[in-house]
């Protein structure tokens, strides 16, 4: 960058669930900051996020983001050129924290207000990896989301599969508890699959249906009935097999309609992200799946960005802001905010 060249810089916030996150990010694929504050510990003894606490939290921690943002960041309010703020979906009391933090901030300062998709941000966080190469494909699987999601173009979305009742992260949350994993349970059962064996052969619902969505309640209540059966006739099951066969069954859903959906939408890149992006299961199975595809290369969010993040929404804050799309005052939590769909996609 020469000297003449204003490098882009954007404050951005995250507060959809249980992290506080504030990040600067310059040009959209360079993270100056990124400040988390998580809340884990406060939730673990409920076994879950608890609303209440999550905003109670974020109230105590955004103002301390905000100062150690910029300051990790050598920057001050004078040098942003944009504030972001996630305002869906998500808890509806934590958003409100971080998009009135945000518009505090964008009218103190005169400073453009961007609104942005949580969703959008995991997705765009794979811009930390490599540039997003259009038409792509992202499988995004969180806790509360797991949606296959078809980009003909930067900043256009179509959601062409998704869950019809527990997403894979919930079901691996619930899972855990059942086995006496800690909230969040997904690494621990990850790490417990890699040391068994799919000896119970759970199902796998909707597997070979017609459409790209996806169902694992059917699959938790196989899991939870196995344990609750074993249990009543005394009868002890192997923690890491149980682990093996339900995280199989998930991946091979999940792996199993993502390659249907690639077939019909042939895409360059097939973006893997969201918190269950970071189970090295599914990973492995979608490296050696696509090995041999010679259209589509595979491009996973970065481990330390899977999870609720600040640098995501600064990522794609930067496609909003190039394409003018601002926000004024009466920006609002929209927790159950759903992509905006596009018209005739392009297969």
């Amino acid at each position: 960058m020469s000297p003449t060249e204003k490098r882009n810089l954007i404050l951005a916030f995250e507060s959809s669930c249980d992290e506080t996150s504030v990040a600067v990010i310059e040009d959209g694929h360079k993270i100056l900051s990124n400040i988390v504050a998580t809340q884990i510990k406060s939730h673990q003894r409920f076994g879950g996020v608890v609303p209440e606490v999550a905003s109670r939290h974020h109230i105590e921690e955004v103002t301390l983001c905000i100062k150690d943002a910029l300051d990790e960041a050598q920057v001050t309010y004078d040098d942003l050129d944009a504030v972001a703020v996630t305002y869906g979906p998500g808890l509806v009391g934590a958003l409100l924290i971080g998009v009135t933090a945000a518009k505090t901030v964008a009218f103190a300062h005169n400073l453009p207000l961007i609104p942005v998709n949580h969703m959008a941000g995991h997705i765009y966080a794979a811009r930390y990896v490599e540039p997003i190469e259009f038409p792509a494909m992202a499988l995004l699987v969180s806790g509360g989301h797991t949606e296959l999601v078809y980009m003909p173009a930067e900043n256009e979305f179509e959601i062409i599969g998704e869950t019809r009742d527990d997403a894979a992260g919930e079901a691996y949350d619930k899972v855990g508890r059942v086995m006496g994993v800690n909230y969040p349970a997904g690494k621990t059962v990850d790490e417990w699959a890699h040391q068994g064996h799919d000896t119970f052969n759970f199902p796998r619902a909707m597997e070979k249906d017609d459409n790209f969505d996806f169902s694992f309640s059917g699959l938790k209540s196989a899991f939870i009935n196995t344990t609750h059966h074993a249990d009543q006739i005394g009868e002890t099951l192997n923690k890491q097999d149980l682990a093996a066969s339900f995280q199989q069954a998930v991946v091979d859903v999940l792996a199993e309609k993502t390659q249907r959906a690639l077939a019909d939408y042939p895409v360059h890149q097939l973006i893997l992200a969201g918190g269950v992006a970071a189970n090295h299961g599914l990973r492995e199975r979608l490296e050696r799946d696509l090995s041999s595809n010679p259209v589509t290369h595979l491009v996973k969010a970065p481990l330390n960005l899977c999870g609720d993040n600040a640098a995501m929404i600064g990522a794609f804050a930067y496609v909003a802001y190039q394409h003018g799309v601002f926000a004024d005052a009466t920006l609002n939590a929209d927790p159950s905010l759903e992509f905006d769909w596009v018209e005739d996609p392009v297969k």
